[in-house]
């Protein structure tokens, strides 16, 4: 099944009922984890995930609420599976990728560039794009965050998904999501609250209005925006009438190519 699954939705604030950012897409066979947050193995058992069939990882960034979970997922990797593996890890990110793992290698052991299988580092240019599986792409597009942030598109016959990772405000990034099945879209903090690196509910609405996506899923909510107000009305109330949810950790979206998206 063509699925879009909630893993993690949540900030750099620790929440009981919220791991950090890390969302899994099952698309036209193509088994892609998007960034891994602390809580993140835990999330996947828990949303039912099979984590050792993962062919591809795509980071956005190299927040520790983006990656964190990194070292562990390629420990379980090297000596949590019920048998071995030989097909390869794909791992899709921003330029500086291959040192970030070199790093962890170095600091955490081996395993994590050698889990038993191969993995293969590909570093994207802001604007790139990539083949992931027969007839599915990635694109990146360059996010207003950090110096390496990054946004993704990943297409299929089975739907379209677009990921903003954390960005602040950009003109170009509504276009670059147009049509997408689902845009899951960071909404970090008030519209009188947020900096010129995260997005608001009058910021997302205007991504949203330009994407026109069959549903806006809103992620990265911080908790104290999420628990005073209904950030789904705010953006309504900015000036987007289209289908709305704010995600949350468990929550799996079936993807179509163009009707609206079913939760199952």
């Amino acid at each position: 099944m063509n699925a879009l699954t909630v893993v993690g939705c949540g900030t750099v604030v620790p929440e009981a009922e919220h791991g950090a950012s890390c969302y899994h897409l099952e698309l036209d066979g193509a088994s892609l984890l998007l960034d891994c947050g602390p809580g993140a193995l835990q999330g996947l058992v828990r949303a039912d995930v099979p984590w050792p069939e993962i062919t591809d990882l795509a980071i956005t960034h190299f927040h520790a609420d983006h990656i964190g979970a990194l070292p562990g997922l390629f420990f379980a990797f090297r000596h949590g599976m019920d048998g071995p593996r030989e097909r390869p890890l794909a791992v899709w990110g921003p330029i500086g990728t291959r040192s970030l793992f070199e790093r962890m290698a170095d600091a955490f052991g081996a395993f994590v560039l050698d889990p038993g299988f191969p993995v293969e580092i590909h570093e994207l240019a802001p604007d790139g794009e990539a083949r992931l599986a027969e007839g599915v792409r990635i694109r990146a597009f360059p996010t207003p965050h950090t110096d390496e942030s990054l946004a993704f598109r990943v297409e299929g016959s089975g739907g379209t998904v677009g990921y903003t990772g954390d960005t602040g405000p950009s003109e170009a990034l509504g276009p670059f999501m147009a049509g997408a099945s689902v845009l899951l879209c960071e909404c970090s903090l008030a519209d009188d609250e947020v900096g010129d690196n995260h997005l608001s509910p009058g910021r997302a609405a205007a991504i949203a209005r330009a994407a026109r996506p069959d549903l806006l899923l809103l992620t990265h909510v911080y908790p104290h925006l999420r628990r005073r107000a209904d950030v789904a009305a705010l953006v309504a109330r900015a000036g987007y009438r289209g289908e709305t949810r704010v995600a949350r950790a468990g929550l799996r979206v079936k993807l179509t190519s163009r009707s609206a998206p079913e939760e199952v």
